[in-house]
C-alpha cells in the first residue's frame, strides 16, 4: 500500500497537573497545520500548539517519527511521544 502523510495541528492546555496535550486537528498541508496550530494557541486557556507531520501506511499501521513543523507558545520541550 501506498505512503501518506497527515498533517497535523495539536493545541496544549492549561491543566492541573501543567499543560496536557488537547484535540489533535487533521489538516490538508503543512501550511494549513502551522495556521491552525498558531490559531490555537491564541485560544484562551491554551498554553501553545504544534503543527507536525506523520508519514507511513495506514492499511499496516506502520507510520514514522512525527516530525515537527512548527511551535507556538508554551509547549512541553520532550514532544517524544507523539
Amino acid at each position: 500500500m501506498a505512503e501518506v502523510t497527515y498533517y497535523v495541528a495539536l493545541p496544549f492546555v492549561f491543566s492541573d497537573e501543567g499543560v496536557a496535550a488537547g484535540e489533535a486537528v487533521e489538516c490538508l498541508s503543512a501550511n494549513a497545520a502551522v495556521m491552525r496550530a498558531e490559531a490555537l494557541a491564541r485560544r484562551p486557556g491554551h498554553a501553545g500548539a504544534i503543527a507536525f507531520s506523520r508519514t507511513g501506511d495506514p492499511s499496516s499501521g506502520d507510520f514514522s517519527d512525527a516530525k515537527l513543523i512548527r511551535k507556538f507558545g508554551d509547549v512541553p520541550d520532550d514532544l517524544g511521544a507523539l
